[in-house]
């Protein structure tokens, strides 16, 4: 298999997987709502192939590998409804104080380096 086709089987493999149906299953129904999960989807693959020997021509070589990898990151629901259709982001509310709380300790601290 050369190169090119190596590369293009990766990569339809790859995002066969990368879905959010594959990865957060279907949409779901019930009292009259239906949740769509949201995930933010990421993938890279390479691959490489070689042929012949180095430095003799009666050396035999071959060679070839590939890989490839997915990182799914759930960002929230759509909700639907036959009132109204919204986006219900997932958030971590603790996570967000705790980043703003290490901002403001930061800020306190350089402000007092620069007033040495």
């Amino acid at each position: 298999m050369g190169s090119q086709a190596l590369l293009q089987s990766l990569k339809e493999s790859i995002l066969s997987q990368a879905s959010v149906k594959a990865i957060y299953g279907e949409p779901i129904s019930a009292n009259g709502k239906t949740i769509i999960p949201v995930a933010k989807i990421a993938y890279g693959y390479g691959a490489g192939a070689g042929t012949g020997g180095v430095g003799s021509s009666s050396a035999r070589g071959e060679g070839g590998g590939g890989g490839g990898g997915v990182r799914a990151v759930p960002v929230g629901v759509i909700e639907v409804s036959s009132e109204r259709t919204r986006f219900v982001p997932i958030s971590d509310r603790k996570k967000q104080f705790a980043v703003l709380l290490a901002g403001i300790g930061l800020g306190m601290w350089l402000d007092r380096r620069r007033r040495r």
